[in-house]
């Protein structure tokens, strides 16, 4: 299945989150081993930190990319939700963020069980019971955004990763609303076509509810290899979703049947989760099985092991990215010939941030 571009529309104004911090760290203090993922505005890299040989993976993001698209709005929320997301078992952890002239640095956990598309690829679909234990630490962790007043929006398996024990690690936050109250609505375009909910396509106001169809997306993926209404042209996949009935192959239970209805519910104020948020997916009779204490603290034994053979291991990470030379530039801390002006240096002002627990810094 092919990668479609994501869309969002930002402020062209500079962002200043504040003074910065001082330069605690530098590109040099890293060894670049692999590419092991990459998007619009940079790459993400196995790295080495040479004082104590930990492995992170290490998000490299081009500036000039960034303000040419006028995106730095949507770069400084990432930053934002990362440090706010240390605190669930399922999201993907920040350890410090830094800046050079020319490039963002986010230093994250390196999860190298493989992204859920991955092995999706691998093996088309996972039985019921796997698709349930993965939906349901999903919806853990979009349950505690909400409860941060913070919407996803861009759920889909490239996002979703395992960890070396097959936990869900979620990813990417570069396309989160931030400050959305529990009645409130946005407008922003933005997403990945296969998974958009109606209302964003009608161009509607839209709430948090938009994240459950994701969900309700990804589960109907994971059940039957392709998103619910995928269709191969882009305009004809938009007027299924907006206009097509949701049909569910046969062999599946009713009580799955009965959750992807509810979560793929084209009315948004009908959908599951609509009134409730994550209280109404907790307590479908889908996941009645689950002890949800247990599932937040990682008690649950996980339906899959990658077999990680270490914290350097590659194996789970698409050779598509993988087999790319590391560029050079990602490991200096200046690149003679690039120049930015003031007012586009300013733009990332605060981005520097360094958590207490790093105390090698």
């Amino acid at each position: 299945m092919a990668h479609y571009m994501q869309t969002a529309t930002a402020s062209q104004s500079d962002v200043n989150l504040g003074a910065s911090a001082n330069p605690h760290a530098r590109p040099t203090d890293f060894d670049f081993l692999a590419v092991i993922g990459k998007g619009t505005f940079g790459k993400v890299l196995l790295a080495k930190l040479k004082a104590d040989g930990k492995f992170y993976a290490v998000k490299v993001l081009q500036k000039k990319v960034i303000l040419k698209k006028k995106e730095q709005k949507n770069i400084m929320a990432e930053r934002n939700v990362l440090l706010k997301s240390l605190k669930h078992p399922f999201l993907v952890g920040l350890h410090y963020s830094f800046q050079t002239p020319e490039k963002l640095y986010f230093v994250l956990d390196y999860v190298n069980g493989g992204e859920l598309f991955f092995h999706l690829q691998r093996e088309r679909c996972f039985s019921e019971p796997r698709a349930r234990f993965y939906t349901a630490e999903v919806a853990s962790a979009i349950g505690y955004l909400h409860s941060l007043n913070i919407i996803y929006r861009d759920l889909k398996p490239e996002n979703i990763l395992l960890d070396a024990q097959g936990h869900v690690v979620l990813t990417d936050f570069g396309l989160c609303k931030e400050g959305l109250e529990p009645e409130a609505t946005t407008t922003t375009f933005c997403g990945t076509p296969e998974y958009l909910a109606p209302e964003v396509l009608r161009k509607e106001p839209y709430d948090r509810t938009v994240d459950w169809w994701c969900l309700g997306a990804v589960l109907y993926e994971m059940l039957f290899s392709l998103p619910p209404f995928y269709r191969r042209d882009v305009a004809e996949m938009y007027d299924a979703i907006l206009h097509k009935p949701l049909q569910i192959p046969p062999g599946k239970s009713d009580t799955v049947c009965h959750l992807l209805h509810g979560l793929l519910q084209k009315d948004q104020h009908c959908r599951l989760g609509a009134i409730a948020d994550f209280l109404e997916i907790k307590n479908h009779i889908f996941f009645s099985h689950i002890n949800w204490d247990d599932l937040y603290h990682k008690r649950l034994p996980p339906p899959y092991s990658p077999n990680v053979r270490g914290p350097a291991d590659l194996q789970n990470i698409d050779p598509e990215f993988t087999r790319e030379m590391v560029p050079n530039s990602v490991g200096r801390t200046s690149e003679l010939g690039t120049s930015l002006t003031t007012s586009s240096s300013n733009a990332f002002s605060g981005f520097s941030y360094v958590s207490s627990d790093n105390g090698f810094l």
